[in-house]
């Protein structure tokens, strides 16, 4: 296993941050790792990187304990936290050449890494005056330029515009062909576009831990619903593979349905059959925007 953590627990006073949290992923795997503000995503981050210590539990990095190896842990890992440490009057050249020392590691990395990240055309300019997609992609490569084995990436591509965005995200796919990938984020299309798997934590407690083809192959779907008139929820939970029904507002109502079948004529003929009228009627597939609020709202 490239990352493994064992009932980890992190309190900040009488605030429990992480509340035995475990989970694996295994060489070579792109991981979302999802959760409200304040769930516990940086910490954990920060207990892998070895900026924080446990109160409790074991957590390993390339088979080094983060507790016990943590200069072993540290050489194995390449970390872009989420705001970006830069020396905005360093030229970008002269700021992966000072890393480079850092790491001791020959200066002929620094070309390989700027060409991976695709630094070209910015590498004799100031860091203050790229972009802030450069200045992500700075960060990037400063944290592959020791050729680490595993990547912890804590919201990489926040205030980037689309273009910025579609970049990164590329970057980030090819990079983990290589890597094994860490990505904290708040955008679930970047998760469903780069990630492998999914790993939700809500109030320090791990709620999901998903692959993203589970996701996408799921039998389930969700049918909503306007009446003319207000339905007992009863009535619609006997709905063939009805699963569970939400009365979202007045005579909305949310039906959630276990079968790839479009459930919508169904829903129209108990309209009809109820003598009700239908004012609107859409389907949506449980996606991972759905799945995440419904584990942590």
């Amino acid at each position: 296993m490239s990352i493994t953590v064992n009932n980890i627990t992190k309190s900040f006073g009488k605030q429990k941050a992480l509340d035995d949290i475990s989970f694996s992923i295994e060489k070579g795997e792109i991981v979302g790792f999802l959760g409200p503000n304040g769930a516990g995503k940086s910490t954990l981050m920060r207990i892998l990187t070895t900026y924080y210590k446990s109160d409790s539990g074991e957590a390993s990095v390339n088979g080094f304990s983060v507790d016990k190896e943590q200069k072993k842990v540290q050489e194995s890992i390449g970390y872009l936290p989420e705001h970006n440490p830069l020396y905005l009057e360093m030229y970008v050249k002269e700021y992966l050449g000072f890393n480079a020392s850092v790491h001791k590691i020959p200066k002929s990395r620094i070309e390989e890494v700027v060409k991976q990240t695709g630094l070209e055309p910015e590498m004799h300019k100031k860091i203050g005056q790229l972009s802030k997609g450069y200045r992500q992609r700075v960060g990037l490569a400063a944290a592959l330029l020791h050729n680490p084995e595993v990547l912890i990436l804590d919201e990489p591509t926040t205030g980037l515009d689309p273009n910025q965005l579609i970049e990164i995200r590329k970057l980030i796919r090819e990079i983990g062909k290589e890597k094994t990938i860490l990505l904290s984020t708040h955008i679930m299309k970047e998760v469903e576009a780069v990630c492998d798997r999914v790993v939700i934590i809500n109030k320090g407690q791990l709620v999901a831990d998903k692959k993203m083809q589970e996701l996408r192959e799921a039998e389930e779907q969700i049918i909503e619903v306007e009446f003319d008139y207000r339905v007992e929820e009863v009535l619609l939970n006997q709905l063939p593979n009805a699963s569970k029904v939400n009365n979202v507002s007045g005579f909305v109502y949310e039906i959630t349905f276990n079968t790839q079948k479009d459930m919508r004529p169904a829903v129209f003929d108990f309209a009809h059959d109820n003598q009700l009228k239908t004012l609107q009627l859409s389907r949506k597939n449980k996606n991972l925007e759905s799945l995440f609020t419904e584990l942590t709202s």
